[in-house]
């Protein structure tokens, strides 16, 4: 590994290593990816890694190429003690809006973990189930700390996946390349085409008149 590479790991793991020098365990990051969509679901993720995990690449999802995102995934849940994910989809999201959809998420993520968790760490939220585990919440953890960056990139690539399969049941949108993103292409698309089931209705009123 490179000593940049070295450097900048070491730097998005001063979080990390503060919570494992008071003495916990297991620390888990956990992360969202699909909040601002106009299509699909939003996926939670949490992932409970070694205290000396060191996998080259891992960063904030959003700073990492689809390519690259795919092979840290398999590197992550290799190497991970534990992980799971939450699924919410996009009937529920439109039922009880997105910000409980996602803490909805969350909360599953923690139930279907194999281990539990000594403390959480989480991006941003707060007000949030968290079955009992204490948890801190961190401004754009995801660029901060390394198991949140990782739980970003497992709910990044899970949720990349389902859109490409629902890409091939809804060819005429295009999810596969934005993702359910509100892209120009796709706006143009729900203009031409309407709304199918997997659009959040909640999100596209503006959109559809």
């Amino acid at each position: 590994m490179k000593e940049k590479e070295l450097l900048r790991l070491n730097e998005l793991k001063e979080i990390d290593n503060s919570v494992f020098n008071e003495g916990y365990e297991y620390v888990c990051g956990i992360d969202e990816a699909g909040r601002g969509p106009l299509a699909g679901p939003v996926v939670v993720a949490a992932v409970i890694m070694p205290k000396d995990s060191m996998i080259e690449g891992v960063n904030d999802s959003k700073k990492v190429s689809e390519k690259k995102r795919e092979k840290l995934y398999d590197l992550i849940i290799e190497e991970a003690i534990s992980y799971s994910v939450g699924i919410v989809d996009q009937n529920e999201i439109d039922r009880i809006n997105i910000l409980n959809a996602t803490k909805a998420g969350l909360t599953e993520t923690i139930k279907t973990l194999k281990v539990k968790p000594d403390v959480i760490l989480v991006d941003a939220l707060t007000n949030i189930d968290t079955c009992g585990v204490q948890y801190r919440s961190i401004v754009k953890g995801d660029a901060k700390s390394y198991s949140i960056a990782a739980a970003s990139i497992i709910a990044k690539v899970t949720r990349d996946r389902i859109m490409r399969q629902w890409d091939e049941i809804y060819p005429q949108y295009g999810f596969a390349k934005h993702k359910g993103y509100g892209t120009a292409a796709h706006i143009a698309a729900i203009k031409e085409n309407g709304l199918c089931p997997l659009h959040r209705l909640s999100f596209v009123k503006n959109i559809i008149k």
